[in-house]
């Protein structure tokens, strides 16, 4: 049973298919309980008219006071707190080695996974974001040798790191781990990515041997297996080699053990080629006793920039990938935030970087912040103690009641992003309502007078637009600004 808005005004402001969907339960034609239904419905306060439509679809027309009433309750937390159960959530996103500068494919992580934080907590949730720093092992040593290998006038060792920003750590005192690290926390500051828990695998090693004692385990060839085909993985993984050394698997499992002991669900968001995680992880939480629906695994696809149509590589330090920095540079953090959530994460993302510059109504995330700078520069030349009623003194505009409708679609644009972990849905409807808003300020005046006199439900109506809009900006980590 679904209620939803019609595409056509001419089929009514919402319609159901309630007499379809329980057509087992009354036993009668769809289309005879639908008039029965709207017959009754129509002495609702709230109902307009009511129409059968098709087999048994019933279209509603609702009555000015009830989008009125809607209207009246948008504030600051509209659609916000709706979680049934709260519950303390981490988001371990970006996560990549500190061996080079955050790439492109690191941005995706970081703004998709930032924004589930974002909408996981306006939603009710005690969330934390985490970024796990793999700080230990051959990848590590690699880097090290690589800048060593630059300050010494040598090349650098096989499969070794190359690009200007080793010659820039190369320049820097000691190890060149913690100045990776500084310019890694920088750059997610820079795009407005709160880390609240910076956690190290040197650190998660020490705990190794305790995850180890409560798997379940087997020896074999001399190694340390968990048996963890026997909960849901395709295969059993190494623990400890015949060396005695742990593998990142050991790590992995003393991770998400200090996740379960602090947190009630654990999120990672990982890149395409850790599908493979999925299994294994879902394992781990099921050997430690817990549900493997504690466990989510969100993964994202790759990134491409073109220019002109054309595939480009930005890179000022590095000739064969993408730095954050330099896409920020280029389009600035608002449009590379927009546009690496604009998309769903199971989608390959094309970034035309002409578009994403642009500065008019083409392009999508400047045409949304317009109408929250718009509204602003409105209620600037309102007379101070202007009067704002959400009730309206004549009959609704069409253009009214369809702005009205969006902004009420708002809570369920939310719920559904927030169970999906799909942000995409939240910039396409921004969209949309910003459509509504050009709609309605192109037929109707909302300043009376050159001396700030106005129209007081039109100052209701776009303040509420403008407290949405910047809802929506904010859930997906962008500027809602009041001037541009």
């Amino acid at each position: 049973m679904t209620l939803t808005r019609p595409n056509e005004e001419a089929h009514g402001d919402y319609a159901t298919n309630v007499a379809l969907a329980t057509v087992k339960e009354h036993k009668r034609p769809p289309r005879e309980v639908a008039e029965e239904l709207a017959a009754r419905v129509v002495e609702l306060p709230e109902i307009a008219r009511a129409e059968v439509a098709g087999p048994g679809f019933l279209n509603l027309w609702v009555t000015d006071a009830f989008l009125s009433e809607g209207l009246a309750e948008i504030d600051d937390a509209f659609g916000a707190g709706f979680a049934e159960t709260p519950e303390r959530v981490q988001v371990e996103l970006v996560s990549a080695n500190p061996t080079g500068p955050l790439t492109i494919g690191s941005a995706r992580n970081g703004a998709y996974g930032d924004a589930v934080a974002r909408l996981l907590r306006f939603a009710g949730h005690d969330v934390t974001r985490e970024y796990y720093f793999n700080d230990s092992g051959g990848q590590m040593d690699k880097f090290r040798e690589s800048v060593e290998a630059w300050r010494r006038g040598e090349e650098p060792p096989a499969d070794g790191y190359v690009g200007a920003y080793i010659g820039d750590l190369a320049k820097l005192d000691g190890d060149p781990v913690p100045h990776m690290l500084r310019e890694i926390e920088e750059s997610l500051e820079r795009f407005r990515i709160p880390i609240d828990s910076w956690q190290r695998q040197t650190v998660i090693e020490n705990e190794i041997a305790d995850a180890i004692a409560g798997l379940d385990t087997y020896e074999e060839d001399g190694a340390l297996w968990a048996r963890t085909s026997a909960y849901g993985d395709d295969k059993d993984r190494v623990l400890v080699r015949s060396t005695g050394e742990p593998t990142y698997f050991a790590a992995d499992a003393a991770y998400i053990r200090h996740k379960l002991n602090g947190y009630d669900r654990a999120i990672y968001v990982l890149g395409a080629d850790h599908h493979g995680y999925v299994a294994r992880l879902k394992a781990l939480a099921a050997m430690y006793g817990a549900s493997p629906d504690r466990i989510e695994i969100l993964i994202y696809q790759l990134v491409h920039l073109t220019r002109g149509g054309e595939t480009v590589r930005m890179g000022k330090r590095s000739g064969n990938v993408v730095f954050l920095d330099d896409l920020v540079d280029e389009v600035g953090v608002d449009a590379a935030r927009w546009y690496l959530v604009n998309r769903g994460p199971d989608q390959s993302l094309e970034i035309d970087l002409d578009l994403a510059s642009e500065k008019s109504a083409k392009n999508p995330v400047y045409y949304v912040q317009y109408v929250h700078a718009r509204i602003g520069g409105i209620f600037r030349e309102v007379a101070e103690g202007a009067d704002i009623n959400p009730v309206p003194a004549q009959p609704l505009a069409p253009e009214e009641r369809e702005l009205i409708k969006r902004l009420l679609e708002f809570p369920d644009i939310v719920r559904e992003a927030v169970s999906k972990r799909g942000p995409q849905g939240v910039p396409v409807y921004a969209i949309r309502l910003a459509d509504g808003f050009h709609r309605f300020y192109h037929e109707h005046t909302v300043l009376t007078a050159k001396g700030g006199d106005a129209e007081p439900f039109r100052l209701a109506l776009i303040g509420a637009t403008r407290t949405v809009i910047a809802r929506c900006l904010d859930l997906v980590g962008v500027l809602a600004p009041d001037r541009m």
